[in-house]
């Protein structure tokens, strides 16, 4: 193993106390829900059902359309209202399918069914996971399936179940690994069964002593170890972890599996298990409410397609006497902000931050010209230098940008705007210029 922690990195408030004794509690759906066909990296569903058809909990309602893509399945039984364009978090459109929920929650025949993993072939397992439609739950969405056939199966070293969760007030996970470690523990069993020749890491970040204390537990008599890490923002990233578990960098291009290693949200992870051992697909997700803009932080249980809102109402409402000026679907550094509440929770969406005040306003208010004090280089856990990188953003200097400073490699963290003392809006300025660069190179 390698060290404790990674390059660079900033502290933010943490803001984990709101929240993170807070039990995990189910939550039922009261109105229409909506399940949107692009909730994965790849190649959008396509619906299978149609307006007025009858649909059940686990039923599949978009099939995957190409090998990088994932089902969609109803968490609910009821009627199909509607196919149509639905907005999303990021404020823009996709193809939904809209369901009425019966109330009744009846299940597809055969989901819950439960089997021995030992019985099943290897394939058998991927398949299973393939058709619960699980992707990966800590916020890429990259379909798991996908994840768990590389091109050399022998060459990983590492199976690495993420429970860092280092954004700011989510502390969902932190509840599951308190409660559900047998689990998890499970599912990286079942992936040490694709990948014999690997070493099963569970990576939290020391200030989750509890679910530290019951994931230690629960890894005792198995192949499986605890690796606690330094808490240290953006230590749940992909490249922070292979950084910290192997000391290797993982360039652009490159994926987990070229460096030996398999990465999975201990939440995937557990949805794995599930899936392989009982026949469950992915219908429901863990959920943070919180921020000091809400009058009972929360960690719920949700079944996706839920709607946002009734997850304000669920924690409570607005905290009386606030009027919240940002609504952010997942946490402040890498979350987007949301123009109203009324979009659904998608598999990889983990958490709805309230805050009071609107930090990007204010930083609107006090930027000033870069002060060349070099703080954005240091706390870059990518080792860039985004200060040359603002130039030449801002300049249009595109080849610059890619080419000699390795701008492309940015994995827009935000550390650098969170550390600038000017209040520059560099990690907004280096998504925007990522988006020219790669929409320059589709028209060729």
């Amino acid at each position: 193993m390698s060290k404790n922690t990674f390059r660079g990195g900033v502290h933010p408030y943490e803001g984990k106390e709101l929240a993170k004794d807070a039990p995990l509690t189910p939550y039922l759906p009261q109105g229409d829900l909506v399940f949107l066909l692009s909730q994965h990296i790849g190649k959008p569903a396509q619906a299978v059902v149609k307006k007025g058809d009858e649909v059940l909990a686990g039923q599949v309602i978009g099939q995957a359309d190409g090998f990088v893509s994932a089902n969609i399945i109803s968490s609910v039984s009821g009627k199909v209202k509607d196919v149509r364009k639905c907005k999303t978090a990021m404020g823009t459109s996709a193809m939904g399918i809209i369901i009425e929920n019966d109330g009744q929650y009846t299940l597809a025949e055969g989901v819950g069914v439960e089997t021995d993993p030992a019985s099943l072939t290897n394939q058998e397992i991927i398949d299973r996971v393939r058709e619960a439609g699980i992707v990966g739950m800590g916020g890429a969405g990259f379909p798991t399936h996908v994840k768990l056939m590389p091109k050399d199966p022998d060459a990983i070293e590492y199976i690495i179940a993420n429970g860092a969760e280092c954004e700011p007030y989510i502390t969902c996970d932190d509840q599951l690994m308190r409660t559900a470690s047998s689990e998890i523990v499970k599912g990286v069993e079942i992936l040490l069964r694709l990948f014999p020749k690997a070493q099963g890491l569970v990576l939290i970040e020391e200030n989750k002593p509890e679910a530290i204390a019951a994931m230690k537990a629960a890894c005792q008599g198995t192949k499986v170890t605890v690796r606690v890490v330094e808490t240290k923002y953006p230590q749940g990233g992909e490249r922070s972890i292979i950084s910290v578990v192997t000391g290797r960098h993982l360039k652009l291009g490159l994926l987990p599996a070229d460096l030996g290693c398999i990465v999975d949200n201990v939440t995937t992870v557990r949805s794995i298990y599930r899936a392989v051992a009982f026949h469950e697909p992915l219908m429901e997700r863990n959920f943070t409410v919180s921020g000091p803009g809400v009058a009972k932080p929360c960690n719920l249980t949700v079944r996706i397609g839920t709607v946002m809102e009734e997850l304000v109402e669920a924690a409570g409402g607005f905290k009386e006497g606030t009027d919240p000026k940002k609504l952010i679907s997942g946490g402040p550094m890498m979350g987007f902000p949301l123009a109203n509440l009324q979009v659904p929770v998608c598999k990889n969406n983990n958490a709805l931050t309230i805050l009071v005040d609107d930090p990007v306003e204010d930083a609107q208010k006090e930027m000033t010209a870069c002060l060349r004090c070099g703080r954005c280089n240091h706390v870059c856990p990518e080792g860039l230098t985004p200060q040359q990188m603002a130039v030449a953003a801002e300049r249009k200097n595109y080849d610059r940008y890619e080419n000699k400073l390795y701008g492309l490699e940015c994995i827009a963290c935000g550390s650098c705007t969170f550390i600038c003392p000017a209040k520059r809006p560099l990690m907004q300025l280096f998504k925007q210029t990522k988006a020219e660069i790669m929409a320059a190179k589709r028209r060729g």
